[in-house]
């Protein structure tokens, strides 16, 4: 199949990309930016999902649609709520209206475990927003759809918006790991991998016109979380724990909200927690000693 990832050059769009990729479909990448992990297979069109006439364009005889494009971080969408709703809500209903025209056969969507929740400011209602005209498109227009709503990621690719990438990095360059918050806060934190496996399952009919969690196995607090890292390097840094304003940030659950019922969608086989901490661990470690070096 021939299918377009937007945001194909971000954290999770660009392993989803490549499982894409690995399951011999034909694959266009369209970004604001140049994907640095594009495959030789791989198409790159820069673009921007709120030209309306350049998604229009590129998802002519087009399958499928992955949408990972937009404002994602929490932070970001707090300060900049204009800039957050114009470009998720426009953007999405661009690609939308782009899959009506061109009769793409699904749009698949990246929402957030936030749409259930009272948290998350602009970043959630973005999403909410965005899942409302979703469902309004299969209903005026027979648009299918496949909703994802994601839990906690981490894992290769991760940027600077993404907490685990950030804390470990400090712990690595500080000696140390700051925490808004007590540490009583539960996530379930999901590989990048599994994410991107279980995103491209989901193209499958079994999926068509349902809504999706994708989220970790195993639920851990934030503090256990920290101490397992501490462990990883050998109790050599310190934890510091502030009470700064967090009211942004669900604490033990997101479901305080009502969207469409979601199912959760897990595999066999996963990263483990750990595993695939101490393997970004190795990874932050080898990066920062070659700058070392190079300095």
């Amino acid at each position: 199949m021939k299918i377009v990832v937007f945001g194909g050059s971000g954290f999770l769009g660009s392993h989803v990309a490549d499982y894409l990729t690995e399951n011999n479909h034909k694959v266009l990448v369209f970004d604001k930016r140049p994907s640095p992990y594009l495959k030789p297979s791989q198409e790159m069109i820069i673009g921007d999902i709120l030209d309306r006439e350049a998604v229009k364009e590129i998802t002519k005889g087009v399958d499928i649609v992955y949408h990972f494009a937009g404002i994602v971080d929490i932070n970001q969408a707090k300060d900049e709520p204009y800039q957050a709703i114009y470009t998720n809500i426009i953007g999405t209903t661009n690609i939308l209206e782009a899959c009506r025209l061109n009769n793409v056969k699904r749009f698949i969507f990246a929402s957030s475990v936030y749409v259930y929740s009272e948290a998350g400011s602009f970043y959630r209602a973005s999403k909410q927003a965005c899942e409302i005209i979703i469902e309004n498109y299969h209903k005026q227009y027979n648009v299918d759809f496949t909703i994802l709503r994601y839990g906690s990621l981490y894992g290769p690719r991760a940027d600077e918006s993404n907490w685990i990438n950030t804390i470990l990095k400090q712990a690595l360059s500080e000696k140390k790991i700051t925490r808004i918050g007590d540490g009583n806060e539960i996530r379930e934190y999901i590989h990048v991998y599994d994410a991107a496996r279980l995103s491209v399952k989901v193209s499958s009919e079994e999926y068509k016109n349902q809504y999706v969690m994708i989220t970790g196995h195993q639920s851990i607090r934030i503090k256990d979380l920290l101490v397992m890292i501490k462990e990883m390097l050998n109790n050599e840094i310190e934890l510091e724990f502030t009470k700064e304003d967090y009211d942004e940030h669900y604490e033990i659950t997101p479901y305080n909200f009502r969207p469409k019922l979601a199912k959760r969608l897990f595999d066999s086989s996963y990263v483990d927690l750990g595993q695939g901490l101490l393997e970004q661990l190795h990874t932050l470690f080898d990066k920062k000693t070659k700058k070392s070096v190079k300095a």
